[in-house]
């Protein structure tokens, strides 16, 4: 049977349905939902496989981006830049992006609840969000980061190749925010493979678009680390084209209206805005922290030690980049199990949303566990892979030193972050957002901020490693947080579907 003779509302209803890229596509039938319901594991990887594959896809685009960007030369400012600028404009986008990925939860409530045209408004809404907070906060932000950056001190070079990448990022930030916005949408119908194949695509593009521009071949001119920031940005546009195309073709339209809902909505925004909030909140605030700690902390630690600045936050950004590659395949997991668990819970079922999020957690705590192991084992070549062969060996053996400790740091703090990752995916999708936000907000205050000034003034003698225990001590009290309160069973008695007339699903 050819994917166009599928009804599309029936197979929007099975998690993993086939991409969908246009009727008449030919795609295998997918096992249907009392399958996958008997299966708990399948389930979770038809849906888990393409988020995580998308979300580590992210993570190897940042990791290639630095290696691309070493390479430029041997000092070790182009990967620093590179770090502070993304870690600035990825603050900025905070708000938006917290806010809209409360989508995910909406969209997957109403196809649990047997209502999935519902989903579309939601969407539109998420993308008129983005493109409000483009115009009114990202652009003129952007103006702003020379002088953000020079209240930090950073040396002249740093500084102007750190506020390109920055103003870059920024003047393209329309075009990440709407691609996860939309993204969200995909992810609540259970469809992320259409997700996985944007991003993909996108990250394709971005890695040619920075051989040419970083190193100016095929007679572009050579922009070094501002090339690879264009290059991020073209490779977002592509993120957000593909889907984009998807979501306003004729089938699509036809039995979802996502044509029809285009006008932004104030019942919709209100809705979006009631739970995401804290997850706006949220991010921000970490992104804040760990901006905080990266840009400012560190240098600062290292500076008590008598160390230098530049090696020790160089190092953190190369640990940062493994950190990455361990959590963010977690956080795909978390995304996965926001539209299970909003689903189940759509289906008013809050005992298989409570047996999934177990299971998610276990897979997630597996899979950190071999990533801690690594990091233990194999932390000094890990480290030294970022730093250019022309580097000068005493300040190689000063980053292998500095960088291997933070991994050893990262190790121990692993199976806490799996913890925290999965269940706040899991709350979320339940509509418990409020709480969690809470948390996260008040201990990384104490932790990140306020823990890693305490190490400084404390024990100045562990350098830029210092801040680092503070960080790891905010991610134990998160897990260890999180995991209280999905144990305390509020979430159970949420539900986000509106009540509204017309078919409801039957519980399973």
């Amino acid at each position: 049977m050819t994917d166009s003779q599928i009804p599309l509302e029936s197979s929007l209803t099975e998690p993993g349905a086939e991409i969908g890229l246009g009727a008449g596509a030919d795609t295998p039938r997918e096992p249907t939902l009392e399958q996958i319901q008997s299966h708990p594991l399948r389930e979770m990887l038809a849906i888990a496989a393409p988020t995580v594959v998308t979300m580590t896809s992210y993570t190897v685009m940042q990791f290639i981006d630095a290696l691309m960007v070493k390479s430029i030369g041997p000092e070790p400012v182009y990967v620093s830049a590179q770090g502070n600028g993304g870690i600035l404009a990825w603050l900025v986008m905070a708000a938006v992006l917290g806010l809209t990925g409360v989508v995910n939860s909406y969209v997957s409530q109403n196809l649990g609840a047997g209502r999935p045209r519902e989903g579309a408004a939601y969407a539109w809404n998420a993308l008129w969000l983005s493109a409000a907070s483009w115009v009114l906060v990202m652009l003129p932000f952007a103006l702003l980061t020379p002088r953000l950056y020079g209240l930090m001190g950073h040396e002249p070079d740093l500084l102007r190749f750190e506020t390109q990448y920055a103003q870059i990022m920024l003047a393209g930030g329309l075009f990440t925010t709407a691609a996860r916005s939309l993204g969200h949408y995909f992810y609540g119908m259970h469809r992320p493979m259409i997700v996985m194949v944007s991003v993909l695509a996108g990250n394709l593009v971005n890695v040619a678009a920075n051989y040419v521009l970083i190193f100016g071949h095929f007679g572009a001119p050579q922009l070094g680390v501002a090339g690879a920031a264009v290059g991020t940005v073209i490779g977002s546009f592509v993120e957000l084209v593909i889907p984009f195309v998807i979501f306003m073709g004729p089938r699509y339209a036809r039995e979802l209206g996502t044509r029809a809902a285009w006008r932004p909505s104030r019942l919709h925004l209100r809705d979006i805005c009631r739970i995401g909030w804290p997850g706006a909140l949220m991010f921000v605030n970490e992104m804040i922290c760990w901006a905080y700690l990266m840009t400012w902390l560190i240098p600062m630690a290292a500076e008590a030690a008598g160390n230098d600045p530049l090696v020790a936050n160089t190092a953190g950004w190369i640990a940062l980049r493994y950190m990455h590659l361990s959590f963010m395949p977690a956080v795909g997991l978390s995304i996965a199990l926001t539209a299970i668990v909003g689903k189940c819970m759509g289906m008013r079922r809050p005992d298989l949303a409570r047996s999934r999020t177990w299971l998610g957690v276990r897979v997630g705590m597996a899979y950190m566990a071999l990533c801690a192991v690594a990091f233990l084992l194999f932390r000094d070549p890990l480290i030294g892979l970022f730093i250019s062969a022309e580097t000068p060996p005493d300040q190689r053996a000063a980053l292998i030193a500095v960088g291997s400790k933070v991994m050893i740091a990262a190790a121990i703090f692993q199976l806490f972050d799996a913890l925290a990752i999965t269940l706040s995916g899991a709350l979320r999708g339940a509509g418990d957002t409020v709480w969690p936000g809470v948390a996260t907000l008040v201990l990384s205050w104490v932790c990140i901020v306020g823990g890693g000034h305490l190490t400084i003034a404390l024990a100045p003698s562990l350098g830029g490693v210092g801040p680092w225990v503070g960080a790891s001590a905010y991610i134990i009290c998160l897990g260890l947080a999180l995991l209280v309160r999905f144990l305390q069973g509020h979430w159970t008695r949420m539900r986000l579907v509106r009540d509204l007339p017309g078919p409801a699903s039957e519980p399973a």
